[in-house]
C-alpha cells in the first residue's frame, strides 16, 4: 500500500517563475513536482492562498500552517512543507517545538533555484524530502542538498550555493544519494518519547512581540538598553559575545532589570554559530545576576520560536529551561 504524505505549498523559489519584477510565486509546482514519485506515495496538496515569498512571513502564517497539521496529521504517513528558503530554518524550528507528541515525520524542503530553472537543486531537495518518508522516524527536519537535518538547531548558511543549510550542533541525521540511498542514518535521534497519543501544538498569539537583540562594539550597548526601555515587547531575544558575555555597562544592566522585573523574559544566547552561552565567564554574570536565561546551545532561529511561544503561553523560567533541556540545548 502507497504511503500517504500531505504537501503543505506555502511558497518560496522552489515555485517561482519570472515575471517583470522579478521571481514570484506560482501555484503550477503542484502539477509536475512529486510525479517522479507517485507510483511509491500519494500525495494530496494544500497549496496556500496566496502563496508567499518566504521573507513576507508573519506569525499568523505559523498559526494557519499548525492548525492545518494538526488538524490532517492523522490522515497521512508523513507531511512534507514546501517553503521559502529565507525563513525556513526559522518555520522549522517553530513547528518542532510548537507541536508536541509527534508521533510522524514532518519534513521541509525548497530550493535555491526555481524547480524549472537550468540545474535547479530543487529536484535533488524533493527526492531527498521524499526519500526520508521510506524510513520509520517521527519529528521534525530540514532536507538539502542531500542529507537531512533535525529542525531544531537548523541555519540557513548560504544563498551563493546549493548547500543552503546546516545544523551547527547537531548535525545531519542522514546524507542520501540516488546511487547509495541512505547512509549515517540516525533517525531515532528525532523520536519524541511520550506517553501522549495525541498530537497538539502549544497556542502562538500573533499579537506577540518578541525583540532581537545583536550586540556589537560601540554604543550598541546602550542602544540596546534604550530599546528595552522604550520598545513594547513580550519578550526578548540578546545575541552577545562567545559564551552569552557583554560589557559591563550600568545602563544596560539597569534596563535588563527593569524588564525582567515586570514578569518579561529575555533569552541571552551565543552570536557564535556553534557557541552555546553558559555561565562561564564573569564578564556575564552582571546579565544573569540581572535576570537573563541562559539559552545554551540555542540559535536565533530556535530562539525566535521558542520567545514566542514562552510568551503566548506565559511559561515560568522554569519552563522555558526545561524546553531547552528537553532539545539536548543545555
Amino acid at each position: 500500500m502507497k504511503k500517504r504524505i500531505g504537501v503543505l505549498y506555502t511558497g518560496g523559489t522552489i515555485g517561482m517563475r519570472q515575471s517583470l519584477e522579478g521571481l514570484i510565486p506560482d501555484v503550477a509546482l503542484a502539477s509536475k513536482a512529486l510525479l517522479p514519485f507517485e507510483q511509491q506515495f500519494e500525495f494530496e496538496w494544500h497549496i496556500c492562498d496566496p502563496l508567499i515569498d518566504s521573507s513576507a512571513i508573519q506569525l499568523s502564517h505559523w498559526q494557519e500552517w499548525v492548525a492545518l497539521i494538526i488538524t490532517k496529521i492523522s490522515q497521512y504517513d508523513g507531511i512534507l512543507v514546501l517553503h521559502g528558503t529565507d525563513t525556513m530554518a526559522y518555520t522549522a524550528n517553530f513547528l518542532a517545538l510548537a507541536i508536541q507528541s509527534l508521533h510522524k515525520p514532518i519534513v521541509l524542503t525548497g530550493s535555491q533555484w526555481p524547480f524549472d530553472a537550468v540545474k535547479s537543486d530543487a529536484t535533488l531537495n524533493l527526492a531527498v524530502a521524499v526519500a526520508a518518508f521510506q524510513k520509520e522516524w517521527m519529528g521534525v527536519a530540514v532536507a538539502f542538498n542531500g542529507k537531512l537535518y533535525p529542525a531544531v538547531g537548523i541555519s540557513k548558511i548560504s544563498t551563493e550555493n546549493a548547500t543552503g543549510f546546516a545544523n551547527a550542533h547537531f548535525n545531519a541525521i542522514g546524507a542520501w544519494s540516488e546511487q547509495q540511498g541512505w547512509t549515517d542514518w540516525n533517525g531515532d535521534s528525532l523520536s519524541q518519547h511520550d506517553d501522549a497519543s495525541t498530537t497538539f501544538a502549544f497556542k502562538l498569539k500573533n499579537t506577540v512581540k518578541v525583540a532581537v537583540y545583536w550586540l556589537a562594539p560601540g554604543c550598541n550597548a546602550d542602544m540596546i538598553a534604550k530599546s528595552l526601555s522604550d520598545f513594547e515587547s513580550d519578550a526578548a531575544v540578546l545575541m552577545t559575545y562567545g559564551h552569552g558575555n557583554a560589557p559591563a555597562s550600568g545602563h544596560l544592566i539597569s534596563s535588563v532589570k527593569k524588564y525582567t522585573a515586570t514578569g518579561k523574559h529575555i533569552l541571552n544566547i551565543s552570536q557564535v554559530l556553534q557557541g552555546s552561552a553558559a555561565d562561564t565567564y564573569a564578564q556575564g554574570s552582571a546579565l544573569r545576576k540581572a535576570g537573563v536565561i541562559v539559552g545554551g546551545k540555542a540559535n536565533i532561529e530556535t530562539a525566535v520560536a521558542l520567545m514566542h511561544l514562552s510568551a503566548s503561553q506565559q511559561w515560568p523560567i522554569a519552563q522555558i529551561t526545561q524546553v531547552l533541556r528537553n532539545h539536548q540545548l543545555l
